[in-house]
C-alpha cells in the first residue's frame, strides 16, 4: 500500500513538472545576438536528405505499384510545368555515384525513404513483397554501412500507394493504420538488423492540409475544415500503432528508436506588447507543431487548438467540432510514443491577431483567427514562401525544449531554395542561409536545448512536389535535361564540408575563409555546367536523329530496291 501511494505521489510530481514546462517559454523575450563561433558536442552527427518519390524515378520499374502522386502527376495542371516524378534524379539507378558523393563529403547520416508502393504495390503484405523493392533498399543500407553512414529510414514520405487511396479512401479511413504497421512491420524484420533509426512519417501536416484540405498535394481532395483534422487524426494513430509495434517485437533484439518527422515555422507575434498577437503567435505554433506533438508527448491536442475548433464549429451550427476527439484509453496509448523528435524547418513568419467571421466558410486556416506577415528586409532567395529568418530557428528549438520537456531532437530538414533557372553554381546564399540557421542551432544546445544531429535539404535538386523542377534546393545541381541526369557539386557543398569537418564554427578567421575557398572550388564546375547543353545535344542526336535518319534510309533503299526489281523483265 505505502508503495502504490510513493508510486502515486511520483506520478503527480511528474505531471507537476510536465504542467510547468508548457508555461516556461518567454513569448517577449527574443534575443538576436552576434555570431557564436564554437563546435558542437562530440558525437554530433551530420547528415543529408532525400526522398523515394523526390529522387528514386524508375516509377513503374521492376515490379513498383502506382502511388498517390504517380496518379497525381500524370493529371493535367496538377504540377509546375506539367513536371512529374517518373524518372526525376534516376536516383533508383544511381546508388553508386550518389555514395561517392556522400562519402566525399564526409556525412555522418542519411536521411531517404521507403517507397511503400516499390515493396508493396498494392499497399497490403497479404496480397504480394516485391522482392526486388526489397533488394533495392537492402543494397542502399548496405552500401551505407559499409561506408560508416548511419541510414535514417523515413517509413512514409507521402507516396502512398494508389490502391489504398482507391479502395479505402486513403487516410480518411482509419483502417489505414493496421495497413501502415503492416508495411512498417515488413520493413523492421527486413532492414531493422542494420536501421537504428526510424521516422514514421515526414510532415504530415503537409500531408493532412495540403493532401486533404487545399488539394495542392495528392491525393488533391479539398475536404475543407473536415479532411485535414480527419487524416491528421488517423495518422497519430497510425504512428502510435507502429511505435508500439516496434517497442513490444523488435525493440530488444535491434536496439532501435523510432520517431516522427514534424515540419513547423516559427511564428512570432508581431507586438510583444499585444497580448491579442502574443496568444496569436502561440496559437500559430500550436496549430502547425502542437497538432501532432502535443498527442505524441502528452496524449491529447493543445486546448487551444481544441477550444478554437469546437467554437468555430459550434458558429457555424455543427453539433460538434471538427476536430476528432481521442478516447481515454487512445490518449494513454498515443501519449509517450516517440524516441526522438525530428523537426523539418525552414523559415518564420510574424503573426498577429485576425477574426475571421464564421460565414468565411469553415477551414483549417480560418480556425486559428490569425495572420501571418513577412518582414520586406528579410532575404529570399526566390522561393516566395522562403524567407532567410535564422533567429526563428533558435526560437522553435527553445519552445520544444520548454513545450514537451527537453525530447532528443534530430533536425531533419533544413536548407534554402533558389527558384530560377540556375547556371551558377556558385550559390553564395545558400552558403550564408547555412552558416547562419546551423549557428542558431548551437546557440540553442548552448541554451540546454537537446539536439542531437542536423540534416540539410536536400543532397541533390529533385523533384519539389507542386512546384516540378522550379525550385531547387540540392547542394548537387542536378541537369535535368539530360537523360543521364548528372550531377554538379555547388559552392555549398565545400562549406557544408568544412562545418561537417570542423564540428562547428571553430574560429572567425577560419570560418571567415570557408566561402571564398567555396566559391574558388565552383568555377571549374561551372565550366562543366556550361558545357552540357551540348552533352545533351549530342544525346538527342544519338538517340533521336541517328536512329530516324538509319530508318529513312532502310526505308528508301527498300523503296530504290523495289523499283530495280519491278524495272527487270
Amino acid at each position: 500500500m505505502a508503495l502504490h501511494r510513493l508510486l502515486r505521489l511520483c506520478q503527480a510530481v511528474v505531471l507537476t513538472l510536465c504542467v510547468s514546462a508548457t508555461e516556461d517559454f518567454d513569448w517577449t523575450k527574443n534575443v538576436i545576438g552576434s555570431f557564436h563561433y564554437g563546435t558542437f558536442p562530440t558525437g554530433f552527427s551530420w547528415g543529408a536528405g532525400s526522398s523515394a518519390y523526390q529522387t528514386e524515378g524508375a516509377w513503374d520499374k521492376e515490379g513498383k505499384g502506382m502511388s498517390i502522386w504517380d496518379t497525381f502527376c500524370h493529371k493535367k495542371d496538377r504540377i509546375s510545368q506539367n513536371a512529374t516524378g517518373d524518372s526525376s534524379c534516376e536516383g533508383y539507378y544511381k546508388i553508386k555515384e550518389d555514395m561517392s558523393l556522400m562519402k566525399d563529403m564526409k556525412l555522418n547520416h542519411y536521411r531517404f525513404s521507403i517507397s511503400w508502393p516499390r515493396i508493396l504495390p498494392s499497399g497490403m503484405k497479404s496480397d504480394q513483397v516485391n522482392e526486388k523493392g526489397i533488394q533495392h533498399y537492402d543494397n542502399l543500407i548496405n552500401m551505407l554501412m559499409e561506408n560508416h553512414i548511419t541510414p535514417v529510414v523515413t517509413l512514409y514520405h507521402w507516396d502512398l500507394p494508389q490502391a489504398l487511396e482507391e479502395k479505402y479512401g486513403g487516410w480518411q479511413n482509419s483502417s489505414m493504420g493496421n495497413f501502415f504497421n503492416d508495411y512498417a512491420s515488413l520493413c523492421f524484420e527486413r532492414f531493422g538488423n542494420r536501421v537504428k533509426y526510424w521516422i514514421t512519417f515526414n510532415n504530415p501536416w503537409s500531408m493532412a492540409v495540403e493532401g486533404y484540405e487545399t488539394g495542392e498535394h495528392a491525393p488533391g481532395l479539398r475536404l475543407k475544415g473536415t479532411g485535414a483534422y480527419k487524416a491528421a487524426h488517423n495518422i497519430i494513430k497510425a504512428h502510435a500503432t507502429v511505435w508500439h509495434t516496434y517497442d513490444t517485437k523488435w525493440r530488444n533484439k535491434q536496439k532501435g528508436m523510432v520517431g516522427i518527422s514534424l515540419s513547423a515555422d516559427w511564428g512570432e507575434p508581431v507586438d510583444i506588447m499585444n497580448e491579442g498577437d502574443l496568444e496569436a503567435a502561440d496559437r500559430y505554433v500550436q496549430f502547425y507543431l502542437g497538432w501532432f506533438a502535443t498527442p505524441l508527448f502528452n496524449g491529447d491536442y493543445p486546448q487551444v487548438m481544441k477550444d478554437y475548433v469546437a467554437r468555430k464549429s459550434a458558429q457555424q451550427g455543427l453539433g460538434a467540432s471538427r476536430l476528432p476527439s481521442f478516447h481515454p484509453h487512445e490518449m494513454s496509448y498515443i501519449k509517450g510514443t516517440c524516441d526522438f523528435l525530428g523537426i523539418g524547418h525552414f523559415t518564420t513568419r510574424y503573426i498577429t491577431q485576425k477574426n475571421y467571421p464564421s460565414n468565411r466558410g469553415a477551414g483549417y486556416f480560418a480556425d486559428r483567427d490569425l495572420a501571418e506577415l513577412v518582414d520586406p528586409r528579410w532575404p529570399n532567395p526566390g522561393s516566395e514562401w522562403l524567407y532567410s529568418v535564422p533567429w526563428g530557428f533558435r526560437r522553435l528549438l527553445n519552445f520544444v525544449k520548454t513545450q514537451y520537456g527537453n525530447p532528443m531532437i534530430y533536425v531533419t530538414e533544413n536548407g534554402v531554395s533558389e527558384k530560377m533557372m540556375c547556371t551558377d553554381l556558385c550559390d553564395e546564399w545558400r552558403m550564408q542561409y547555412l552558416r547562419d540557421y546551423i549557428n542558431e542551432m548551437l546557440k540553442a544546445i548552448n541554451d540546454g536545448v537537446n539536439v542531437k544531429g542536423y540534416t540539410v535539404w536536400s543532397l541533390l535538386d529533385n523533384f519539389e512536389w507542386d512546384e516540378g523542377y522550379s525550385e531547387r534546393f540540392g547542394l548537387y545541381y542536378v541537369d535535368f535535361r539530360s537523360k543521364s541526369k548528372p550531377r554538379y557539386p555547388k559552392a555549398s557543398v565545400q562549406y557544408y564540408k568544412r562545418i561537417i569537418s570542423s564540428n562547428g564554427f571553430p574560429s572567425q578567421r577560419e570560418v571567415e575563409s570557408w566561402k571564398r575557398k567555396a566559391t574558388e572550388t565552383c568555377i571549374s564546375s561551372n565550366q562543366l555546367l556550361a558545357a552540357d547543353p551540348l552533352t545533351s545535344h549530342m544525346e538527342m542526336v544519338t538517340e533521336i536523329v541517328v536512329p530516324t535518319v538509319c530508318t529513312l534510309c532502310i526505308l528508301l533503299s527498300a523503296v530504290f530496291i523495289m523499283f530495280l526489281l519491278k524495272g527487270r523483265p
